[in-house]
C-alpha cells in the first residue's frame, strides 16, 4: 500500500537514494532540502519516477524547521512515515546565530521539533525513523546548549546519542499508541557526502543504508520495535551507548531539548 513519507536531507547521499527507492516503489515522498536549486533539480528528476513534493528549510534554523512543518500541516491531513535523515558532521559555523551548537541543532533539535509538530497528523500506525550512528558519546548538556565548544566528531557523536535518547523517550511517552519510533545506525562509513568530507574516503555501498531505512520505515518486522536502536553494522536491535538506556539521563537530555524547541511548537 502506498505511503506518504517525509524524508529530510533528500538531495544527496543516502537521503537521495532512499527517496529514489521509495518513489520508484509507488510511495509519495515529501522531499526536504536546504538549497532551492538542488531541491528543485532532485524534485524534477524523481518526479519522472512517481509522486514527489518538495519543502525547503535550513535545519540549523529552528524557525525554518517550524515553518516547513507548518507548510506540511497545511498541505497534508496525514503522513505515514517521517525519516529524520538530515545531518551534519563538519561545519564552518559550529554555532548558530542563537548561540547553540550547530551539530546538535541539525542532528538532534530539528528532528525533535519537526516530529513534535507533525505528530498530530501521523497515521495511527505511523513511524518516525531517526538517523543515529555507531558513533555515540555521553552528552554534555552545556555543550549541547552552546556553552562549551566541541570539535566536530565529539559534537556529532554526542548529538547522535541525544537523538537516540529522545527516540526512546518519545516511544515511552506514546507507548499506548501504535506509532513506532526507531533510532537507526544505517551503517558505518557509507559513501555519503558527510563521510567524504569528514573522513576523506569514498565509503561503503550506500545501498546498505538505503535498504535498512526502507525496511525500518515499511516492514512489519519493525512493527514492535518502538524505542529501540537498530545497529545496521551488526544487523540487529542493539544496546546504544549506556546513557541511552538511563531514564534519568534521558529525561535530562529531553528537558534540555524541550527548553530550546518548545517556543517553536505552538
Amino acid at each position: 500500500m502506498s505511503k506518504t513519507i517525509l524524508l529530510t536531507g533528500a538531495t544527496d547521499g543516502i537521503g537521495l537514494e532512499t527517496a529514489r527507492r521509495l518513489v520508484s516503489e509507488g510511495h509519495t515522498v515529501l522531499l526536504h532540502g536546504r538549497n532551492p536549486e538542488k531541491l528543485q533539480k532532485v524534485k524534477l528528476q524523481l518526479s519522472e519516477l512517481g509522486s514527489v513534493e518538495s519543502y525547503i528549510a535550513d535545519m540549523s534554523q529552528l524557525d525554518d524547521v517550524a515553518k516547513m512543518a507548518d507548510n506540511i500541516l497545511a498541505d497534508h491531513k496525514m503522513i505515514d512515515v517521517v525519516i529524520n535523515n538530515a545531518g551534519v558532521l563538519k561545519t564552518s559555523a559550529p554555532l548558530t546565530p542563537d548561540g547553540f551548537d550547530t551539530r546538535f541543532v541539525v542532528n538532534t533539535f530539528a528532528p525533535y521539533l519537526l516530529t513534535q509538530k507533525l505528530l498530530p497528523i501521523m497515521s495511527a500506525q505511523g513511524r518516525i525513523i531517526n538517523l543515529s550512528s555507531a558513533a555515540q558519546a555521553e552528552v554534555n548538556v552545556a555543550a549541547m546548549l552552546g556553552d562549551q565548544p566541541l570539535d566536530d566528531m565529539a559534537a556529532y557523536a554526542q548529538s547522535k546519542l541525544a537523538i537516540t535518547m529522545w527516540t526512546r523517550a518519545m516511544a515511552e511517552k506514546h507507548k499506548d499508541e501504535n506509532r513506532v519510533f526507531i533510532a537507526v545506525n544505517p551503517g558505518s562509513l557509507l559513501a555519503s557526502k558527510m563521510v567524504k568530507e569528514g573522513f576523506g574516503m569514498a565509503g561503503n555501498d550506500i545501498n546498505i543504508g538505503v535498504d535498512i531505512l526502507c525496511r525500518t520505515s515499511l516492514s512489519d518486522e519493525f512493527a514492535n520495535a518502538s524505542g529501540q536502536y537498530f545497529d545496521n553494522d551488526s544487523g540487529q536491535i542493539a544496546a546504544p551507548q549506556a546513557d541511552g538506556l538511563d531514564d534519568i539521563k534521558i529525561k535530562k537530555i529531553v528537558d534540555a531539548i524541550e527548553s530550546v524547541t518548545a517556543k517553536y511548537t505552538s
